[in-house]
């Protein structure tokens, strides 16, 4: 089996008990919700990551961004037909913005849209492996 590793940014918005997720287009969570965010581009800060991720997935702008986590998980997919392991490794900011006006079409690249949930409506099979490690180190509980 393959084994890759992925190195991303993301962020947490949450208000009046919703948090903010994307629906991801493809890769190993295909399908599922995720937090927004993604890949470091060269010469980028984890910072000045998340600020280009959440405006091209969700339209918003930080107002202020607390790191809160570096979590790993390992998730096994089929890409291309080939059983692949991939280390997802987190960087997790809690973000707060000015609005909380979203856009919600994709961003044409991994993004199908943004949209809000309820917490407590979220189950461990709609969202991503490291977005569910994420909320329950904030202390919700998520249905299996």
């Amino acid at each position: 089996m393959k084994e890759t590793r992925h190195l991303g940014v993301y962020g947490i918005i949450i208000q009046n008990n919703n948090i903010l997720l994307i629906k991801k287009s493809r890769g190993a969570y295909k399908d599922k919700y995720d937090l927004p965010g993604g890949s470091i581009e060269h010469g980028e800060t984890p910072f000045e990551t998340l600020k280009r991720e959440l405006m091209e997935e969700t339209g918003l702008n930080i107002q202020k961004a607390t790191l809160f986590d570096a979590n790993s998980v390992l998730v096994k997919w089929l890409h291309h037909d080939n059983l692949e392991e991939m280390h997802h490794i987190g960087i997790i900011y809690i973000v707060e913005t000015i609005n909380y006006d979203i856009k919600e079409d994709g961003d044409n690249q991994d993004s199908l849209g943004a949209k809000w949930f309820l917490i407590e409506s979220l189950s461990k099979e709609m969202i991503s492996p490291l977005t569910y490690e994420e909320l329950i180190k904030l202390g919700y509980k998520i249905s299996k």
